[in-house]
């Protein structure tokens, strides 16, 4: 069976897919400046890219090209349409979904009521969803939600100490995010452990532009960095992450901010670049570091501290660490980062091969333990795509 995967975004669309007989990714690419003017592109294993700028108004004609080019005598991987099996989008929000799921009316009915407390990610999700069950009438559509993997989190995790009516009424509660990363990289630690995830006490750090860490006691995620929104936790690229509450009505008082100015210093010009100064991007900020520039050398230590915190306090949450795995764009590619935070988390029983680290080419799997490591230290490429792919081949099937 083949499986297209679309990751809707309010100007974008990317797309794979997937052959599940093999695992295989036969096409994928990007549509780019829907709504602007537009530019399509196209990968294939063994062939040259394709690249076009074409008038993409709306994502309907976004999806109407993929598909277009899909079966393109000259460019296409697919001899018909009809080879597409089931169609898996990717919702960051799935609210109180708890897993993921073939899309009828209701299920559609229930994302677009709570896209207020998911304005970002939420329309354009809905709207990559419209487009498909138009040009692709009666073809499974399934719905993967980052926010589920935190589902079956305790209560003590996710409701916060704030009036209980704000939950019952307002669903203001923890959801976390980058789910679907978390969820890949513990399912792949574990096999490559040679262990079942229910035997495992594993943290996981997604760490990248923004950054969340789970911990994961016997395959079920029990705490989450991020929050209500992508905002809480980490210090991120442009993000505050977690901060005293009261300084928000301070600074709003004292600067005459109107709530959508607010928002827009804690999640736009805060993070790496409010404190450095220079750059969201970890690269920028650590070469800035070592030519000695103090307050890239601060945000640096600031993320670092916050890193170690976490970790720390998911270890004790589930009383003992037996996995720590890094992936995502800083997580899966700066050996230093990495370094950095372990170095520190030698009270864990975490003790890595600084050479074996140090050495792997970026974006690929590294086991940095040193032999007899109480915690086995990884670094392992996310495939969130692929994650998708196989939940909805598989609920295709059943």
């Amino acid at each position: 069976m083949k499986i297209l995967v679309i990751n809707a975004g309010s100007s974008s669309l990317k797309y794979q897919v997937f052959d599940m007989d093999t695992g295989a990714v036969i096409a994928k690419g990007l549509c780019d400046r829907i709504g602007v003017d537009g530019v399509v592109t196209l990968k294939r294993p063994g062939k040259d890219p394709y690249k076009a700028n074409v008038p993409l108004g709306t994502h309907d004609d976004a999806i109407a090209l993929v598909l277009k080019l899909l079966v393109d005598p000259e460019l296409g991987v697919l001899a018909d349409i009809s080879e597409i099996g089931a169609v898996g989008h990717r919702f960051a929000h799935g609210g109180e979904l708890k897993e993921s799921t073939i899309l009828g009316e209701k299920e559609k009915a229930y994302l677009a009521s709570i896209v207020g407390i998911n304005p970002l990610h939420g329309p354009p999700a809905l709207k990559g969803l419209d487009a498909c069950e138009k040009l692709l009438p009666g073809i499974p559509q399934v719905g993967v939600f980052d926010t589920s993997f935190y589902s079956r989190m305790p209560a003590s995790s996710y409701v916060y100490a704030l009036p209980y009516e704000y939950y019952e009424t307002y669903k203001i509660r923890r959801y976390g995010f980058h789910g679907t990363s978390h969820r890949y990289v513990s399912m792949k630690a574990a096999e490559y452990l040679q262990k079942d995830l229910s035997e495992l006490k594993m943290i996981t750090c997604h760490l990248g532009n923004g950054s969340s860490i789970s911990a994961i006691d016997g395959g079920v995620c029990v705490d989450t960095s991020m929050g209500f929104t992508p905002q809480e936790g980490l210090p991120m690229g442009t993000r505050s992450g977690t901060i005293d509450p009261t300084i928000v009505t301070y600074l709003m008082k004292q600067l005459s901010l109107t709530p959508d100015e607010m928002d827009d210093i804690l999640n736009r010009k805060s993070g790496l670049l409010g404190v450095s100064g220079i750059s969201p991007d970890c690269r920028e900020v650590m070469i800035a570091e070592k030519e000695g520039n103090e307050r890239a050398h601060l945000a640096m230590e600031i993320l670092y501290h916050n890193i170690v915190k976490i970790i720390g306090a998911y270890a004790a949450e589930m009383d003992g660490l037996d996995v720590l795995v890094f992936t995502a764009g800083i997580g899966e590619n700066d050996a230093v980062v990495r370094s950095e935070i372990c170095r520190r988390l030698g009270f864990l029983g975490v003790e890595i091969d600084d050479e074996k680290n140090l050495s792997t080419p970026r974006g690929q799997f590294c086991d940095m333990s040193v032999p007899g490591a109480a915690v086995t230290t990884l670094s392992l490429p996310t495939d969130e795509e692929y994650m998708i792919a196989l939940d909805t081949y598989r609920l295709a099937q059943a």
